[in-house]
């Protein structure tokens, strides 16, 4: 069934001649065409279809897409791009949930199945990376919401947003669970030979059950591990984040050697792990399915966790330790140990990315640098 048979709300011209509003073929299944769920700005249409069984997009003409870091992160980049909003991976755990409420979507169904999609990303960040004030620090890409979600199968908003960063001199990285990542690795060489590419995979687990009820939208564990070993076939660095470690369900000696001994064996270049993190908005979701999936742990989570978003300092600490074993087991001693580097200081993890998954330090000084030079004739 073709995509744009599927417009709930068809721009004006669109499949609607008339420009009314009341469908033509622009309305799915030849139901009346809806109106906008959500004054979503810069909203073209929101789209349904059957491939997507579930899951609305909602077509949006962004006017910025670099967003600038707040002042005083501890993120190790100052620049990001988010293709998307929302994401259909559907992970329980999601960091990013509490930020779908900024659009009046709630944290938990909506933030799985209402996806915001910049279908001008692309064009939009070539005017930005073109202004003089452009200083070629490195963007970081998938920081919010998977920018390899399966829309991105029919959106190609990637393609266009690598081959922008690189044009421009711009050095970056990428973080994705999705294995579509791999429809790209010819660019993603030739980004390389450009500016440096940092390219991080998350994948915190190999129990493939347990991987399917608790991000139910991604590709497997095994799935991940293959894209690991393509991009080092490559030449591309890939870093993995192991995160979340989940207390009771992936933290055993067992599941945590299974899972660096499979990304050794996969050619990881670096590895960060850490346990659930579990701020407002996720917290809410990810209690309810415990509650539902593993009620016999609802209790221990609620005392691990108290009223915080981290697990106790005596949990993060114990984890510490068996993540420091099983990684020097598997020859991952040299990086960084545990995301939680200063278990008094959890937020610690927000600067502990792996080996790989960012550019070199200094890469964006340095590519500015080589920008700036004229070209001799």
């Amino acid at each position: 069934m073709r995509w744009d048979a599927q417009a709930l709300n068809p721009a004006p011209g669109e499949h609607d001649p008339d420009g009314s509003g009341k469908g033509g073929s622009g309305s799915a299944a030849g139901a009346p065409a809806a109106v906008p769920l959500l004054p979503l700005a810069g909203l073209v249409r929101s789209v349904s279809t059957p491939e997507f069984a579930g899951v609305t997009f909602h077509e949006v003409t962004a006017k910025s897409v670099l967003n600038k870091v707040a002042a005083g992160s501890r993120m190790p980049f100052e620049w990001t791009v988010n293709p998307y909003r929302g994401c259909s991976h559907a992970c329980v755990y999601c960091f990013a949930r509490k930020s779908h409420t900024y659009l009046d979507f709630d944290a938990g169904l909506d933030f799985d199945s209402q996806v915001v999609v910049k279908i001008n990303a692309a064009d939009v960040l070539r005017k930005e990376l073109a202004k003089p004030s452009w200083g070629r620090q490195h963007v970081a890409l998938g920081t919010n919401t998977d920018p390899y979600q399966r829309a991105e199968g029919r959106y190609r908003l990637m393609p266009g947003i690598i081959g922008a960063l690189a044009d421009s001199g711009t050095p970056l990285s990428i973080l994705t669970k999705g294995t579509l990542l791999a429809r790209d690795i010819p660019l993603l060489k030739h980004a390389a030979s450009q500016v440096p590419v940092g390219i991080g995979i998350s994948l915190a687990m190999t129990d493939e059950q347990l991987s399917e009820a608790i991000e139910p939208g991604t590709p497997g564990p095994r799935a991940r591990l293959k894209l690991i070993s393509r991009l080092r076939d490559a030449g591309l660095p890939c870093g993995v984040m192991a995160m979340p470690i989940l207390p009771w369900l992936s933290d055993s000696d067992e599941a945590l050697d299974s899972l660096f001994g499979s990304l050794a064996a996969a050619g990881a270049t670096g590895v960060t792990a850490g346990a659930l993190y579990l701020k407002p908005g996720t917290r809410e979701w990810f209690m309810q399915w415990i509650a539902a999936r593993h009620p016999e742990l609802a209790g221990r989570y609620r005392r691990l966790y108290g009223t915080g978003s981290y697990a106790s300092k005596e949990y993060r600490a114990w984890l510490a330790g068996r993540v420091r074993y099983f990684k020097a087991r598997h020859g991952f001693a040299g990086s960084h140990g545990f995301s939680h580097r200063d278990v008094d200081d959890p937020r610690g993890e927000e600067a502990a990315y792996p080996e790989g998954s960012l550019p070199p330090a200094g890469a964006g000084a340095a590519a500015s640098a080589q920008a700036s030079q004229p070209t001799l004739f």
